[in-house]
């Protein structure tokens, strides 16, 4: 196979950080998985070199012989991942186990008839969503709160529940990032993403406000300096109980109520997915949190307007 100049270039001359003898054994191999790979790959080489080197380095240390099928085997992949990936958190380990399968796969030796490896972890469960009752409350006693409280309060309510943004996108957002449009609409621009980010209704006067502070302070806790504060939604929540027996403030619930909300109101999935950042297929797992269409909206949908028939 033909690989572009950049791409050939980058894995003929890498070489880890601080390579440790061994790696003059093993490099060679290196490189042929990732050269055979790398055109058939979604993955940008330098992370197939990183995850590849690391796993035959391990493979090297572990006295398994120095040949790429038995480093891509099912089992030694796994095993790498549980005893060679512990500095790693868990997230980074299965990402990196995803890579190394698809290059397997990707060199066809699952046409050996080998079956594919069960995953190794359960299906992801998605926080259940505010009732709107609860959701209404939770704004009625943030507007009570004092001072500082209630603007943090609201923002993480606007934030997440008005715009869909994740635990890191909320921590994120600065004043800057906010836009508000002819129409009067608020559009999110996170650092990072090119999703259309645009605020519900209800919650566009937390963030107008917000857009008028002067400078750049961050939306959620103006006061802190540093992106990713430690503990910067649990020690918040932890002194801002809601009272009346109602829940915590979570960005997960929030976000999870935003997504029903949308996909309650028939929002068409493609737009509801590009907004969160995520696929049509995984919004399913929000599905049985939406009501059921009564008869007549049903029939009205289904059957139509008139003028929108082909004639």
């Amino acid at each position: 196979m033909t690989l572009d100049p950049a791409t050939s270039a980058t894995i003929t001359s890498y070489r880890p950080q601080n390579a440790p003898p061994e790696w003059n054994h093993i490099c060679g191999h290196v490189r042929m998985l990732v050269a055979a790979s790398a055109d058939r790959s979604p993955y940008r080489v330098e992370r197939l070199l990183t995850a590849t080197t690391r796993l035959a380095m391990w493979c090297h240390r572990s006295g398994l012989p120095d040949d790429p099928e038995v480093w891509l085997r099912h089992e030694t992949i796994d095993a790498f991942i549980l005893t060679g990936c512990t500095d790693l958190a868990p997230s980074s380990a299965q990402t990196y186990r995803s890579w190394l399968r698809h290059m397997r796969a990707t060199l066809a030796w699952l046409e050996r008839g080998e079956q594919p490896p069960p995953p190794m972890k359960a299906a992801k469960k998605v926080s259940p969503p505010y009732s709107l009752a609860q959701l209404g409350r939770l704004r009625g006693w943030a507007e009570c709160l004092p001072g500082q409280a209630r603007g943090d309060a609201l923002a993480l309510m606007a934030l997440a529940f008005g715009c869909g943004l994740t635990s890191g996108e909320v921590a994120a957002v600065r004043t800057g990032h906010l836009r508000r449009l002819a129409c009067g609409a608020i559009v999110v621009t996170v650092p990072g993403t090119e999703r259309l980010i645009v605020c519900r209704a209800a919650w566009e006067d937390v963030l107008a406000r917000a857009a008028d502070q002067p400078g750049d302070p961050f939306v959620f806790r103006p006061g802190r300096a540093a992106r990713h504060a430690k503990n910067l939604f649990s020690s918040w929540t932890a002194r801002h109980t809601p009272t009346g027996g109602l829940p915590a403030l979570s960005v997960r619930r929030l976000r999870s109520s935003w997504i029903v909300e949308l996909l309650s109101a028939r929002i068409d999935l493609g737009v509801v997915a590009a907004a969160a950042g995520m696929s049509a297929s995984a919004l399913a797992r929000y599905q049985h949190f939406v009501p059921a269409l009564d008869e007549p909206t049903a029939v009205a949908l289904l059957r139509g307007r008139p003028d929108e028939q082909v004639r």
